[in-house]
């Protein structure tokens, strides 16, 4: 990507491409180490629980889910975002379609505390 060029998705919702069954994701910006990831789930659909190494933000766009993040069970709505720290268990089980975006933040390096 150009350096000084923006990048932007009008209609995150259209752009998921939200399956009939399974999962689908996509990468939709990968630049200066933050990469995100837009998700379509299907309603029912599950990502088990699992961990990161880097830091990342959730942040539901549509639809709803049961969410576990390090141990703490909730229920995600549009407008529900949580950042999480590297290596924190997560799950997402969709409860509708859903739409969800991830945000992995850059690795920073564990001597310096740099990016």
């Amino acid at each position: 990507m150009d350096e000084h060029a923006s990048e932007r998705t009008d209609d995150l919702v259209a752009a998921a491409h939200v399956p009939d069954r399974g999962i689908l994701s996509q990468t939709i910006s990968d630049a200066d180490g933050v990469r995100v990831v837009l998700f379509g789930f299907a309603a029912g659909e599950e990502l088990s629980e699992h961990t990161s190494a880097r830091a990342a933000i959730l942040e539901i766009v549509a639809g709803t889910a049961d969410l576990v993040v390090g141990g703490e069970r909730f229920a995600g709505r549009p407008g529900t975002w949580v950042r999480m720290p590297p290596r924190m268990p997560h799950s997402v089980h969709a409860t509708s379609p859903l739409v969800l975006l991830l945000t992995l933040l850059p690795e920073r390096d564990e001597g310096t505390g740099t990016a």
